[in-house]
């Protein structure tokens, strides 16, 4: 029997309930409906429930998903998805936007000067692209197991604090019959398996925002990212929020509507693995970087799915920036300037930022992070890891090693969050050589993937296609 993932009727309509509940919509006497009809909780760690529901309560769920779209938010004026709504809210806007000039001299929306700036070195960004691999591989073994499960299968082998690549080598036998590796991963991922990048969706995005960046420029729109991605992107190597707008764009519909339509998951981190191209390519300017992420996001996302790949793009533009001298710190307090201020986000990357500054042992992080979100959102959703990357990457100061493995070593999407803390942080570094060699030489300058011509592909010509992108967009006016 086939059990899709992440598109069976009867699998949302858990899901839109728990997200109908968080966005500010009173959704109990439709959940009162769904349950009185037999109907299941969401799947809690997977995609797809085991059974097939019957005729009857597929045919049920449509119909409430449809009727939970049409219910109001409390939320809707502080969780606007129009771009225009979002920079009203936004009072620390940066300089630069739609039809700006490249960056010159002036005062952006922190108080600093912004002063030319040129792209990244082809090091740095081969830095960026290498960090990026490094911190997914090194969360894909643990994607989806329980924080306890991680800290368990870490300290069996002597690695807590996290600080190298998981092994099976030396756990015993019971504790990995409780909690067993990802089995999509660990054949590729543990210590004693690498053997260059294995193919990832985190990887596959920004490969597919470089052709995107190739073929329409800097001023692509959301219905560019939809035909790249059916022309490029096996159906089968999408998940979650991107699984449902690719279905949609196959049915039919259009976007922003692809967005929206029975797609519980709009939320969720999809938008944010997808930022990294648009940041890098943008040096010195978290507007524009920003908006480009918005019109890659709203193909699939809203709200906070939204600003979190915004932020995420203005948080790596800053970090791009041709002298490198910002720290982390000034990085994470641009990527808020993008996002509203009274959004869910905003409050939780604040609160994130805040333990991780007054915390010395990230262990209490960690545990004050997973006790206010756990309970609300799944563990793929943005808010919470979004709040864990920039908790990651202040309590390491922005250190590489640090970063990653406070990441991953935090749970919910390991990998997903482990790749974005090492972009940030190796794009800080400067160069592949600021990076310790046991994160890059296993990766044996390749990866897979199944995006185009792509596999194979060392991450030092991926840097030079990113550098030559970026120069392109510099051109444009």
């Amino acid at each position: 029997m086939l059990r899709l993932t992440w598109v069976q009727p009867e699998d949302l309509i858990g899901h839109e309930l728990r997200q109908a509940t968080q966005d500010g919509r009173e959704p109990s006497r439709i959940a009162a409906r769904w349950r009185a009809a037999g109907g299941p909780e969401a799947p809690q760690r997977a995609g797809a429930s085991p059974d097939r529901a019957s005729r009857y309560l597929r045919q049920l769920a449509e119909d409430l998903l449809d009727e939970l779209a049409d219910l109001p938010s409390s939320s809707a004026d502080d969780e606007p998805t129009d771009l225009n709504q979002i920079r009203a809210l936004c009072l620390d806007w940066p300089s630069g936007g739609p039809g700006a000039e490249p960056p010159v001299s002036g005062r952006g929306g922190l108080g600093e000067e912004i002063r030319p700036t040129s792209a990244p070195t082809p090091l740095r960004l081969e830095a960026a692209w290498l960090g990026r691999a490094a911190g997914c591989l090194l969360g894909k073994p643990v994607e989806k197991l329980p924080l306890t499960a991680i800290r368990h299968l870490a300290q069996a082998t002597g690695n807590w604090p996290l600080n190298t690549w998981f092994t099976a080598r030396g756990v015993p036998e019971e504790l990995t019959t409780a909690h067993p590796w990802n089995r999509r991963s660990a054949t590729t991922s543990l210590a004693e398996n690498i053997n260059g990048m294995p193919e990832d969706d985190d990887l596959n995005y920004p490969l597919l925002n470089l052709l995107l960046l190739q073929r329409h420029g800097p001023h692509f729109t959301t219905t560019d990212v939809a035909k790249l991605w059916l022309d490029e992107l096996p159906a089968g190597r999408t998940f979650t929020a991107e699984r449902i707008a690719y279905r949609n764009l196959l049915s039919g519909l259009e976007p922003p509507l692809t967005a929206r339509h029975r797609n519980p998951f709009r939320e969720w981190i999809g938008a944010l693995i997808r930022a990294d191209v648009h940041g890098w390519t943008n040096p010195g300017d978290p507007a524009t970087a920003a908006e480009q992420a918005y019109r890659d996001a709203t193909l699939t996302h809203t709200a906070n799915g939204v600003y979190a790949a915004m932020f995420t793009a203005a948080t790596i533009a800053q970090a791009a920036t041709a002298t490198g001298t910002h720290d982390i710190h000034t990085c994470l307090r641009t990527g808020l300037t993008v996002i509203p201020p009274r959004s869910r986000l905003a409050k939780a990357i604040h609160h994130g930022i805040q333990l991780a500054e007054t915390q010395p042992d990230f262990t209490t992080v960690v545990d004050e992070l997973h006790a206010t979100h756990s309970p609300t959102y799944h563990w793929v959703h943005a808010i919470p890891n979004t709040a864990l990357i920039a908790a990651a990457l202040t309590h390491a100061d922005g250190d590489f090693t640090g970063s990653i493995c406070r990441a991953v070593s935090g749970g919910w999407d390991t990998d997903s969050n482990g790749a974005t803390a090492g972009s940030i942080a190796a794009l800080l570094a400067g160069s592949p050589a600021a990076l310790p060699d046991r994160w890059t030489t296993p990766l044996k300058n390749q990866l897979a993937t199944s995006v185009a011509d792509f596999n194979g592909t060392g991450f030092d010509d991926l840097a030079q296609l990113t550098y030559s992108l970026t120069h392109l967009e510099a051109a444009h006016p």
